[in-house]
């Protein structure tokens, strides 16, 4: 028996995918097999396909990293998830297909009713921010946190987790329609770093203190600025570098702050510190049913269309989250 799946038979960008007939995978002793209902669209997925990412799985492969759907087949050791069994899951690869294999131990039971495409857009960015947010730079009630970004799918998440915490706000992107989703998800201060003086706008909105966490996914030219804006003892979080351009640092400016560049690979920290992963993912399904935190779906893609998908995360285009539909 044969499913549908996006392969990426060359490196490259997005135009050298193709859509392929590949044969049913069966999962191994602790793995489940999930029909997939939705496929999350995350920044890793363009970076991998060009052999850009820590994880660099043998051609051909199907890329996607995040998942929702229904477990149709487990292997012969999995005894917690049944046939039948609505999951979230995080698998790494293989997502933008009509099935999956997936670790056990990485999937999540759904409650009732739980929107697929939520669900598929909710464990790699909300996870990677937590791990950030939370874990890493322990952001404190009251502190102010910078998201640089802010309107992409882990900026957001970390504009409503810094609020769920008690945090001040200060969300930073490229355009006002960008800054107003912002807006809408609990950011207090807004900044359009394309058009105002980073520095001088941090300045202003911290009464020359400063922002005392630094969440940075962007990279590129408004790393430095922002580094030179933040407060003592402050902690600068490399989330990634969505700009293309992994900037220079002068170690001075840690020095002078008393300041940590810290780093954050949240899935490498899930492998590790699977207790400590289990305990923010509770917490993140805590505020989700408060209504502190909800993804926002900005635009549903057809399978054939996850090529599409990935260009318009490299351009930068995406606000939010976006999701493939197998």
């Amino acid at each position: 028996m044969s499913i549908k799946a996006i392969q990426c038979v060359a490196w490259g960008g997005p135009e050298l995918l193709q859509l392929r007939d590949v044969e049913l995978p069966e999962p191994g002793p602790r793995q489940v097999r999930v029909r997939v209902h939705a496929a999350g669209v995350n920044f890793p997925d363009v970076l991998i396909i060009q052999k850009k990412y820590q994880m660099q799985p043998p051609l051909p492969f199907t890329p996607g990293a995040e998942v929702a759907g229904v477990v149709e087949a487990v292997g012969s050791d999995v005894t917690t998830l049944k046939v039948g069994t609505t999951v979230a899951a995080v698998c790494g690869i293989g997502g933008f297909a009509q099935a999956c294999i997936v670790e056990a131990a990485q999937c999540m039971p759904l409650p009732p009713g739980t929107p697929m495409d939520l669900a598929a857009s909710f464990g790699l960015a909300y996870g990677t921010s937590w791990h950030a947010v939370r874990d890493r730079a322990a952001l404190q009630p009251g502190e102010t946190l910078l998201v640089l970004g802010a309107a992409g799918g882990v900026g957001l998440a970390a504009v409503e987790i810094g609020k769920a915490i008690g945090a001040r706000v200060i969300a930073a992107a490229s355009d006002e329609a960008k800054l107003a989703i912002c807006k809408e998800h609990g950011a207090d201060e807004v900044i359009n770093y394309e058009d105002d003086d980073l520095r001088a706008a941090l300045k202003a909105l911290t009464d020359g203190k400063g922002p005392d966490v630094i969440f940075d996914p962007v990279g590129g030219k408004f790393a430095e600025a922002a580094f030179r804006s933040i407060a003592w003892r402050g902690r600068y979080l490399v989330i990634g570098f969505a700009a293309g351009e992994v900037p220079s640092l002068p170690l001075n400016l840690p020095l002078l702050k008393g300041a940590s560049i810290v780093g954050v690979f949240w899935g490498e920290f899930a492998k590790r510190e699977p207790a400590a992963n289990a305990r923010g993912m509770l917490e993140l399904v805590r505020w989700m049913g408060e209504g502190k935190i909800k993804p926002r779906i900005s635009k549903h893609y057809a399978l054939s269309e996850a090529p599409q998908a990935l260009m318009d995360m490299a351009a930068r285009r995406v606000v939010g989250k976006v999701v493939v539909a197998p």
